[in-house]
Formats: structure tokens, C-alpha cells, sequence
């Protein structure tokens, strides 16, 4: 069996909590998108009644790799957006999976650390 040292430079979620996620030690209380290759940014999102289309076509990106997966986190239990509403992510063939948010965490911690191609969009209940 082959062991590679964790590279430190990989993005993960550290821990979590009601209203609140920790993303390599730098706490987050309102929802983020994460993206394997790195890099965290603000998801202008409170609730989920709030998302629309566009949000979903900004986790496209435009760079030449789009991600394989989006993982959504819907909050603190499951449930699910309107299919119309994924229609920017299914026209790009990207799969889309949702779970609540602390499965969604761990998840992502997973297929980042495979070295995948995914995003997640983690919806934070204040």
C-alpha cells in the first residue's frame, strides 16, 4: 500500500456547528462555496427558498476545468431546490448532489482529498 503525506495546502472543513463551519481553522457563519482547488468565497445566500438559477450558474465558474460535481448543503436537514432551478448545471453535465450541510462537509472533505473536481455550495442558517 502507497501513503502520500496530506498536502497542507488542501482546502477542508475543520469542523461545524449550528450556524457556523470552519474551513482550515477560519470559522464561516454564513454560507460559502468551497472549491477543491483551494479557494472559499461568499454564497450571497441566507435560505433556501432564496436560490435561484443564477446562483447555481455561478458555481460554473469559467475556467477551462469545470467542476465534475456540486455538492449543495441545504442546511441543517435535507431538502431539496425545484430541478428547473439545477437546469444550469445539468445542461453542463455536471452532477449535482444535495444533503445537509454537515454530509455535504465531509463529503466534500472526501472527494477533495481524491483529488475531484467538485464545489460546494454550503447553505449556513443563521
Amino acid at each position: 500500500m502507497k501513503l502520500h503525506a496530506d498536502k497542507p495546502d488542501q482546502l477542508s472543513v475543520t469542523a461545524h456547528g449550528d450556524g457556523w463551519i470552519s474551513v482550515n481553522g477560519e470559522r464561516y457563519s454564513s454560507s460559502v462555496v468551497l472549491l477543491a482547488s483551494g479557494s472559499v468565497r461568499p454564497w450571497g445566500v441566507t435560505r433556501l427558498e432564496e436560490l435561484t438559477a443564477e446562483h447555481f450558474s455561478e458555481l460554473i465558474g469559467s475556467n477551462a476545468y469545470p467542476p465534475e460535481l456540486v455538492l449543495l448543503g441545504s442546511g441543517s436537514r435535507l431538502r431539496f431546490v425545484a430541478p428547473a432551478l439545477l437546469r444550469p448545471l445539468i445542461e453542463q453535465r455536471i452532477g449535482v448532489e444535495t444533503m445537509d450541510t454537515p454530509a455535504a462537509c465531509r463529503t466534500f472533505n472526501i472527494l477533495a482529498g481524491e483529488g475531484r473536481r467538485v464545489v460546494a455550495a454550503l447553505l449556513i442558517e443563521a
